[in-house]
């Protein structure tokens, strides 16, 4: 079971439907990828919330996702190798973003290649 698949799967899902809210379980992963969502402006915010004995996040949504989802498996990457997945999985050069786990933390693709730091994809936003 693959919980930020999940995750991202039913935040397309509800921006498909025109929905304002999504609750999905939270994990540490899925805080820090709906972080750098949030930086970008992909979603307008998120809370954690206990619902019973379980945490659970509340994700605003901005209805501006065109596209999004989890890369399987996670490709090791260099620092020469973003060029490569960018074309793979982004449609425009300043389109879109991968979303990289780096030993810094996660955190995209141009702030890893301004780092000058590697690391593994884990998912793409446009």
């Amino acid at each position: 079971m693959d919980v930020l698949a999940d995750t991202l799967n039913k935040i397309k899902l509800y921006e498909s439907l025109g929905k304002y809210e999504c609750v999905v379980p939270s994990t540490k992963l899925v805080k820090s990828v709906l972080e750098v969502m949030k930086s970008h402006k992909y979603i307008d915010g998120f809370n954690e919330e206990k619902e019973g004995k379980f945490n659970v996040i509340k994700i605003k949504l901005a209805k501006k996702i065109n596209y999004l989802g989890v890369i399987k498996p996670r490709y090791a990457v260099g620092i020469d190798d973003y060029q490569k997945y960018e074309a793979r999985y982004i449609p425009s050069k300043d389109f879109g973003i991968l979303i990289v786990t780096t030993p810094e933390g996660i955190m995209t693709n141009r702030e890893a290649r301004e780092k000058r730091i590697g690391g593994r994809l884990i998912a793409y936003v446009y």
